[in-house]
């Protein structure tokens, strides 16, 4: 992509401490994503320190959840990506302690960008918000089967 500028990003250190999956970040959203070898989900269930107005989960957490979710999508096919663009749509408001459902996956795959799509919804599938974004990919690892991939297939239903 022209126009970027040219900054090193070492994919080889950890995620630790990136706001939404990282577990050593303090103050981050700490979402564990599951992977069933098309779709990335994860649960999440926001508190008040997420809230914008009084009992209402604040808009940018929730559009960070569905770029952290499209971000996986990516890391799950062993690439490393960056987002390029990104156009969400709110739905609905989500409140404070109500569960939500973050889902994600790749739609098209073209070497160097990549189209991915996200949702946040309740637990009864009721759509909170939507996403689809385009990633710039930065790294592209060789693919390997293990068994770490398998422990987190997960089942629709």
């Amino acid at each position: 992509m022209t126009g970027w500028p040219q900054m090193p990003i070492d994919v080889e250190k950890g995620y630790n401490f990136c706001f939404g999956c990282g577990k050593d970040n303090p103050i981050g959203l700490k979402l564990e994503f599951k992977w069933n070898g098309k779709t990335a989900r994860a649960e999440f269930t926001p508190t008040e320190l997420h809230q914008g107005w009084s009992g209402i989960v604040h808009g940018g957490i929730i559009i960070c959840l569905l770029d952290e979710a499209m971000g996986y999508a990516t890391r799950c096919a062993n690439m490393n990506c960056v987002t390029a663009s990104m156009q969400t749509r709110l739905r609905r408001p989500a409140l404070i302690g109500e569960p939500l459902i973050i889902t994600s996956s790749m739609t098209e795959n073209r070497r160097r960008l990549v189209t991915t799509k996200a949702t946040v919804s309740l637990k009864d599938g009721t759509a909170v918000a939507e996403a689809t974004a385009r990633q710039f990919v930065i790294d592209q690892k060789p693919k390997k089967t293990s068994p770490e991939g398998e422990k987190n297939a997960w089942k629709q239903g």
